[in-house]
C-alpha cells in the first residue's frame, strides 16, 4: 500500500504532466485555427480552377491532354502523406490502416510527406521512392516539388495510376482517412464541386461559363492542367495539416482532463489515508492513556 509520501509525489507528478499537456492544447488550438482558415481559403480557389478547366476541356478536345489516360504499365504510385510528430491521437495510425486495407493491384511504389509517413514505410517494408519534407505552415513552392515529381513519374509511362492518401478534415471531431486518385485526371471528379470529403456534387450552370483563351484554348489547358495537379496535391496537404492540429488538441485536452481526473482520485486516497492515520494515532493514545489508568 503506497505512503501518503509516494501518494504526494504523484500528485505533483501528474500536475506536472497536466501543466504540460495544457500548453500543448493551447499551441495546436493556435495552429489548428491558422491550418483550418488555410485549408477553406483553398478550396474555393480549387473550385473556381475546375470550373475553369472543365471549360477548357471541352474546347482543347482536339489534342487530349495524356493526364487524363492511364499509363501503359502496371505499376502504381502512391503519395502518402501523414504528420512529422505524435501525440495526435489515432491520426496516423487510422491513416495507415487504411493505406493497409486499400486493394491495390500490381506492384507499388512510394513517395511519402512527413516523417511518420516514412517510418510507416520502412516499417511495411514497402518501396519508397522518396520523401519530400514539407516545413509547417505548407507553403505552395515546397509543395509543388513534390506535385512534379508525381507529373514526371506518371508521364514515363511506367505507373497507370497516381494515388493519394491522407487525413481529410471535415470538422474538428470528424477526420477521414481518404485514398483519392490524383492521376490520370477524373472528368467527374473534374466536373463536380470538390470539398475534399463531402459528397461530388454534379456541375453547377456556371461552369458553363464562356472564356476567351489567349493565345489559344489548347495551350493554356497544356499550362493549366499542371497546375491543377499542383494544386490538388497542396491542398491535400493543407487538409491533412489541419487534420493534425486538429487531433492533437483534443488528445491534449483529453490527456489534461485526466489528468486532472487523476489528481481528483489522488487526493481523495492521500486524504483516506491521512485521515487512518490520524484515527490510529488517536487509538494509540486512548489505548496508552486507559492502560496507566
Amino acid at each position: 500500500m503506497p505512503s501518503t509520501r509516494d501518494i504526494r509525489r504523484r500528485i505533483k507528478s501528474v500536475k506536472n504532466t497536466a501543466q504540460i499537456t495544457k500548453a500543448m492544447q493551447l499551441v495546436a488550438a493556435a495552429k489548428m485555427k491558422k491550418a483550418q482558415d488555410q485549408a477553406s481559403n483553398g478550396r474555393a480557389y480549387a473550385e473556381m480552377l475546375n470550373k475553369v478547366l472543365v471549360n477548357l476541356k471541352e474546347q482543347a478536345e482536339e489534342g487530349v491532354h495524356p493526364f487524363f489516360s492511364e499509363g501503359k504499365g502496371d505499376k502504381t504510385l502512391v503519395l502518402l502523406i501523414a504528420s512529422d510528430k505524435g501525440l495526435c491521437g489515432a491520426l496516423n495510425t487510422n491513416l495507415f490502416k487504411k493505406l493497409i486495407t486499400t486493394q491495390i493491384d500490381g506492384h507499388v511504389d512510394y513517395v511519402t510527406i512527413g516523417k511518420k509517413a516514412v517510418q510507416a514505410i520502412n516499417r511495411l517494408r514497402r518501396n519508397l521512392l522518396a520523401d519530400f519534407p514539407i516545413k509547417d505552415p505548407a507553403k505552395f513552392a515546397e509543395v509543388r516539388a513534390v506535385g512534379r515529381f508525381v507529373q514526371d513519374k506518371f508521364r514515363t509511362g511506367d505507373y497507370k495510376k497516381v494515388l493519394v492518401v491522407f487525413n481529410n478534415f471535415i470538422n474538428t471531431v470528424t477526420i477521414v482517412p481518404t485514398v483519392e486518385q490524383l492521376l490520370p485526371v477524373n472528368p467527374v471528379t473534374l466536373g463536380g464541386k470538390r470539398d475534399f470529403g463531402h459528397a461530388i456534387e454534379t456541375p453547377a450552370a456556371t461552369a458553363s461559363t464562356e472564356y476567351t483563351f489567349e493565345p489559344s484554348a489548347a495551350v493554356v489547358f497544356e499550362t493549366v492542367l499542371p497546375q491543377y495537379v499542383n494544386d490538388t496535391v497542396y491542398q491535400m496537404v493543407l487538409e491533412s495539416r489541419a487534420s493534425e492540429h486538429s487531433s492533437r488538441m483534443v488528445a491534449m485536452k483529453n490527456a489534461t482532463d485526466n489528468a486532472k481526473q487523476m489528481i481528483k482520485d489522488l487526493s481523495l486516497e492521500y486524504n483516506k489515508l491521512r485521515q487512518a492515520a490520524i484515527t490510529n494515532e488517536l487509538l494509540e493514545i486512548t489505548t496508552a492513556k486507559m492502560a496507566l489508568e
